[in-house]
């Protein structure tokens, strides 16, 4: 998903690695005479590319000025799964400085995939053993672990399904209510927790909130001027993504084929 380019329905001339990095170096030299930072973030499958690309951006040294000096980067990631082994964490940590804060549902299951016989639990020789002689089914998680659990919460159900306990909105009310582990929930900005359940059965029914209230059919619908509700037209898209790209993955010595 990250290097594979699908040429046939002409919106992937590019890769999405090739993407973000081209327009991560249009950005760059636009704001060049400006204190910038560079944050990457994604949920589920969406943190793996997340801490993929970051990896990517330093790896390349597309975040390095021209005269010398780094832009930071950070990763906020949902959710995530595991991404590579021990020596992807040293380098990804100590080497290019990547900063990574891991936000997960300790009842989520995916956050534990894959290396369920050998992770970052388990001991560092083996770990190093592991990295040394490349075994392929060794990961380790990277960055600041923010372990939340949901059953903390007075307003969600306990016993859940795992697409419950994976679900983002879930995170994002549990991330307003933290104040430290072991510590009771307390709303911070007061997120509607009706946004729980837009697309499970995640809030108790005491609270009145309809499971999978979210219509995908209809998420497009605007109130006109006149109190109408009527569904919205959708913009035209490109057909291609910038075609400047080119030249300026080139810049970072990226050739991609005519």
């Amino acid at each position: 998903m990250y290097t594979d380019r699908q040429r046939k329905d002409g919106y992937c001339k590019y890769s999405a690695r090739e993407q973000v990095l081209g327009e991560l170096r249009r950005l760059l030299e636009k704001y060049s005479n400006e204190e910038v930072s560079i944050t990457v973030t994604g949920h589920s499958l969406g943190s793996a590319i997340a801490t993929l690309s970051a990896y990517d951006i330093a790896e390349t040294g597309l975040n390095v000025r021209k005269d010398g000096r780094k832009v930071h980067v950070s990763v906020f990631s949902f959710s995530g799964p595991r991404v590579g082994n021990i020596k992807f964490k040293w380098r990804l940590e100590r080497s290019l400085g990547i900063k990574v804060l891991r936000v997960h549902n300790k009842h989520d299951l995916v956050p534990k995939s894959p290396g369920v016989l050998m992770n970052e639990k388990s001991p560092m020789w083996l770990l190093k053993m592991a990295g040394d002689i490349d075994i392929p089914w060794c990961y380790t998680h990277v960055g600041v672990d923010l372990e939340l659990d949901h059953k903390v919460s007075p307003f969600l159900i306990r016993e859940v399904d795992p697409a419950s306990a994976h679900n983002l909105e879930a995170q994002l009310h549990l991330l307003d209510g933290y104040h430290g582990k072991n510590r009771e929930y307390a709303a911070t900005t007061y997120r509607d927790v009706a946004l729980v359940n837009k697309g499970c059965d995640f809030v108790k029914d005491e609270f009145s909130v309809p499971p999978k209230w979210r219509q995908e059919l209809n998420r497009n619908m605007v109130k006109t001027e006149n109190g109408k509700w009527i569904l919205a037209q959708r913009p035209q898209v490109a057909e291609t993504p910038n075609e400047d790209i080119g030249s300026y993955l080139a810049q970072i010595g990226i050739t991609v084929p005519n």
